[in-house]
């Protein structure tokens, strides 16, 4: 079983709290909208990560978080990009290859909207941890953790990180 802490929408802002609750995960995610590479330092400190750079990232995030990430998390396909869409409404830099080769877990950020939808046609969960950072429209912060448990993803919690 692997335990991930995934969040997203940090825009420069990484509050002490996501320590504490990705405390016991054994991988951190970062659905990108870093901010400053400052926070991808603190993360990859911190646990094993993986991000994908967002729309306002710089070069010097761009040089080390990918603008897709597709790997498997123990008998999971997974796919990270930071402009993804949702199902039914796809991005259309996504839209063909997630047609045609859909993953089983689609993570997506930009939004700053919390999303948690299965895409009954494609078999696959959208997740989308919404904003953790304090920039956005977003009311509250917010972040992921779950288990991906072999081909299962399991025990969901959203978790709420106060008001922006």
């Amino acid at each position: 079983m692997t335990k991930i802490g995934l969040l997203s929408d940090t825009h420069s802002f990484l509050d002490d709290a996501v320590f504490k609750h990705f405390d016991k995960v054994d991988e951190i995610w970062h659905a990108g909208d870093f901010g400053s590479i400052d926070v991808v330092t603190k993360l990859q400190d911190f646990k094993p990560f993986k991000g994908v750079y967002g729309n306002i990232d710089g070069k010097d995030i761009r040089l080390v978080c990918p603008e897709n990430l597709r790997f498997h998390c123990e008998d999971v396909d997974v796919w990270m990009t930071h402009i993804g869409g949702y199902p039914g409404k796809y991005a259309p830099q996504v839209k063909s290859e997630i047609l045609i080769h859909p993953p089983k877990l689609f993570i997506c950020g930009h939004s700053h909207i919390l999303k948690v939808a299965p895409d009954p046609k494609l078999k696959l969960l959208h997740l989308n941890p919404g904003a953790a950072g304090k920039h956005g429209w977003q009311t509250v912060r917010t972040l992921m953790r779950f288990s991906i448990n072999g081909d299962r993803i399991e025990n969901l919690e959203v978790i709420e990180l106060g008001v922006r």
